[in-house]
């Protein structure tokens, strides 16, 4: 379960203030692998970084009772100076799991080769979004935040991580930010509209994506 509680979040735009999460008050039920829906600029990922906990409210609280993801594949947060190992090491640490293991998945996992053991600094944007996706699957959670992180990689790595990811929401769920209604279906039962500073759940989720399709037209 996530619950958002008077939640509000405003940006200054142009010199004035742009409200993209409007005084939220809703319950996310558990279980549900829930497709977040919505125009560009309605909000999405502001949405997913509060629930994340990387980005902070104007106002209000996200409740929940189980273990949440950073967004998948988010590379922000590496230290530029630390190797990929090190760094897999660190959150290995922070969230409390088997440091040796979760290198050897990761490493497996991203196919950076050699890279994996020198600086961030040095990496792509892609070997660092394959260490980052990898460094999300190998640790469990019970909800997975994804912002189309599917499409990371070439073709074979793109069907890799989309098996890995099928695997995980065997047993957790998660709230998918995606412009692709076929990954939608795939990987979600439910969904949720995001306009104008307000969401709308629903259990059907091919009602969600006609509702969402409507909007953007």
């Amino acid at each position: 379960m996530i619950r958002f509680q008077n939640l509000t979040k405003s940006f200054r735009v142009n010199g004035e203030r742009k409200v993209v999460i409007d005084n939220l008050t809703a319950t996310l039920p558990a279980g549900k692998s829930l497709a977040l829906l919505g125009r560009n600029g309605a909000g999405k990922t502001t949405l997913l970084k509060i629930i994340a906990g990387t980005m902070i409210p104007d106002s209000g609280d996200v409740i929940s009772d189980g273990t949440i993801s950073w967004p998948v594949g988010f590379a922000g947060s590496f230290h530029p100076e630390l190797t990929g190992a090190q760094n897999v090491r660190f959150i290995g640490r922070i969230y409390g799991v088997d440091t040796d293991s979760l290198i050897g998945f990761v490493e497996d996992f991203a196919e950076i080769g050699k890279h994996f053991n020198m600086p961030v600094r040095s990496y792509s944007a892609g070997m660092k979004s394959r260490l980052a996706f990898g460094t999300s699957m190998g640790i469990r959670f019970d909800t997975y935040l994804v912002d189309e992180v599917t499409a990371v990689g070439d073709a074979q790595f793109r069907r890799k991580s989309r098996a890995v990811f099928k695997e995980r929401m065997q047993q957790s769920s998660a709230i998918m930010v995606s412009h692709q209604m076929g990954d939608v279906r795939q990987f979600c039962n439910a969904g949720i509209v995001l306009e104008k500073g307000r969401l709308q759940y629903f259990d059907d989720l091919e009602k969600a994506i006609s509702v969402h399709q409507d909007i953007m037209k």
